[in-house]
């Protein structure tokens, strides 16, 4: 039997592995730019590809990510 949890971590471990604050976590996930869910009150798990995913994109575009043209902006 699988886990559903599987490539599923908490806000702590999300924290650890990219170095974001939890606000900043929760903000991503309430603006649905990484796959997270809410579970209870104030638990929320992120799949944990979607989280690298959007730190590379950010690594990537650099300072070009504050720019109100890029794709997605806003």
């Amino acid at each position: 039997m699988s886990n559903p949890f599987d490539g599923w971590i908490v806000t702590e471990e999300a924290q650890e592995l990219t170095g974001y604050t939890p606000d900043y976590l929760r903000r991503l996930a309430r603006e649905e730019k990484v796959q997270a869910e809410k579970v209870g009150g104030n638990f929320w798990v992120f799949s944990k590809d979607s989280l690298l995913a959007w730190k590379e994109e950010m690594e990537t575009l650099g300072t070009a990510k504050h720019s109100p043209k890029r794709k997605g902006a806003g």
